[in-house]
């Protein structure tokens, strides 16, 4: 089994991190490639980066499909280019906040979610609503720390995630945490030992849910919207993603 992990940012030591634990976590003869886009923002941290780190999503979904990949993650917890994405493939494609928060619910009746800054909080509560996972989650938690400080202060990051994991755990009357970040993905064990309460990271359950998923035969339906996209041709500098050959 082939799984594509997808960090739609440009910044490769989170892009090896993400694999890393992708693979720490994956069944004996799944086989993890961790990818990134040639071009895009070095962090995710605002609708502007997400519309830009889409196209580079895609692009890489498309360079799967001609390497005969089973399923697909995009690493980000904004879950970037995701639909799109699941035009372009029969595999299952699988969005980290989503599977995430599908994990937290099959444990725990009530979840709070620690992400990095405020701002990508309030997407990430966008996803709740629209997933329909807003009545389980309790309250959307930010430690204030950029994306890139998990690569380059590491240590301090994850203090401050610890502590805001605390405060949700005495304050929000949860049963579990998602953390709300790609780049947290090595971060699970010590958090959870730190907050005592059950943590959720994305990357690791997106794997479990691809696996399971393609080991039941189940794909991405090609009925309705999801429909593979009507061929056409695409101009300027988006010629390249021109469409219709080569989809299957």
């Amino acid at each position: 089994m082939q799984i594509r992990v997808i960090n739609p940012n440009t910044t490769r030591g989170m892009t090896d991190t993400i694999g890393t634990a992708a693979q720490g976590i994956a069944a004996p003869g799944t086989v993890i490639t961790a990818t990134q886009p040639a071009h895009g923002p070095v962090s995710i941290e605002s609708h502007f980066d997400e519309a830009i780190s889409a196209v580079g999503v895609l692009e890489e979904v498309m360079a799967g499909e001609r390497d005969g990949v089973d399923a697909y993650i995009i690493a980000c917890f904004g879950d970037p280019g995701l639909l799109a994405a699941r035009e372009l493939t029969r595999a299952p494609v699988i969005g980290i906040a989503e599977a995430a928060f599908h994990m937290a619910t099959l444990i725990s009746t009530r979840f709070s979610v620690v992400t990095t800054l405020g701002r990508t909080g309030i997407i990430a509560e966008h996803l709740l609503e629209q997933y329909g996972f807003s009545h389980h989650c309790r309250r959307v938690r930010a430690a204030e720390i950029p994306v890139l400080d998990l690569e380059d202060d590491g240590d301090a990051a994850l203090t401050r995630i610890i502590e805001e994991g605390r405060r949700a755990r005495d304050e929000d009357g949860i049963g579990a945490i998602v953390l709300g970040c790609g780049g947290m993905a090595d971060l699970t064990d010590e958090i959870s030992e730190a907050v005592g309460l059950p943590v959720v990271e994305g990357v690791t359950a997106a794997v479990k849910l691809s696996e399971a998923l393609v080991g039941l035969g189940l794909g991405t339906s090609k009925v309705g919207d999801l429909a593979f996209p009507r061929a056409k041709a695409f101009t300027g500098r988006f010629e390249h993603l021109s469409h219709g050959a080569g989809l299957r």
